[in-house]
């Protein structure tokens, strides 16, 4: 069982459990998906089986987007509807408050990692540290907001659509934000829209999946190569597929460090190769059987 699975992940359970769920319909022995999402949040959850694992690291460092709903004039100590609440404040902000707002925190910004976070000190994961009641200093990171829209607004909640870096706190955003409004704001709902050049409108539901048929189920997984679509190609002769095959590199010229997506003659996707400053494309990262054309 070899491909990826668009999921679109319910709330109120983790990655991991979905992972499972979808690795049980499948009768899948290796799974693995390509970064969580908290279980409160929902949607894409790219799951990988097989094969597909191994690439699965390619997309923890893409871009990201969310659709995100504010709860603004309330604060929490996590900065989501989990946390307990900090501060009550009244909301008074109109169109033009949103405009000049938004606007400090689109592009190169620094945002504080929260306490609530998988981030580790010391070997532990700083929630860890929350729940003891320890506040630890942490260091500012700088994340990039590629775009980011007031979707709608309507008394004390609000909408924002959001695409991000690797590495972004959404809901660190929405606290931020709910401060320059000068109300506060925390987050109730979080829903991932889009992962590099994968989107939610082509996941499927987990409830919609449990209820396929076995043929209906396994025509939703995508190929391997699916999780590359941002990575350029090179087609390889039968020669060259062969000095993959036993770990060789193959002369070619090229910037430095640039990975290519590595095809037979066929069309059968082979697996990664990264570019030499010495003129070689090497493999890096290869299925387990490579076609042999002749």
């Amino acid at each position: 069982m070899d491909g990826v699975l668009l999921l679109d992940k319910p709330i109120g359970i983790t990655s991991n459990a979905a992972l499972q769920k979808a690795r049980w319909l499948f009768n899948a022995e290796k799974a693995g998906h390509t970064g969580t999402l908290d279980p409160l949040a929902t949607g894409l959850l790219p799951l990988c089986f097989g094969e597909a694992t191994k690439f699965a690291g390619e997309l923890l460092g893409a871009d990201k987007s969310y659709r995100a709903t504010l709860k603004l004039g309330v604060t929490t100590d996590t900065a989501d509807a989990e946390g307990k609440v900090q501060q009550v404040r009244p909301v008074e902000v109109d169109a033009d408050s949103w405009r000049i707002a938004m606007a400090d925190f689109r592009g190169q910004i620094e945002q504080i990692p929260p306490m609530h976070s998988a981030l580790k000190r010391d070997g532990a994961p700083l929630y860890q540290y929350a729940r003891q009641g320890i506040e630890l200093e942490r260091e500012a990171r700088q994340v990039t907001v590629h775009r980011l829209e007031l979707v709608s607004f309507f008394g004390e909640e609000a909408v924002i659509d959001v695409d991000c870096s690797k590495g972004t706190y959404v809901r660190t955003l929405a606290a931020d934000i709910g401060e320059k409004l000068g109300c506060g704001a925390h987050l109730t709902a979080l829903r991932r829209t889009r992962i590099g050049g994968l989107d939610v409108i082509d996941a499927i539901p987990l409830a919609d999946l449990e209820a396929l048929s076995v043929d209906s189920r396994d025509n939703r997984l995508l190929a391997v190569d699916s999780l590359l679509a941002n990575v350029p190609m090179v087609r390889l002769d039968s020669g060259e597929s062969e000095q993959m095959r036993h770990g060789q590199g193959i002369r070619r010229e090229g910037p430095p460090g640039l990975r290519y997506r590595l095809y037979a003659t066929n069309g059968a996707f082979i697996g990664l190769g990264e570019q030499s400053a010495d003129g070689w494309l090497n493999p890096r990262r290869l299925i387990a059987t490579i076609p042999i054309t002749r």
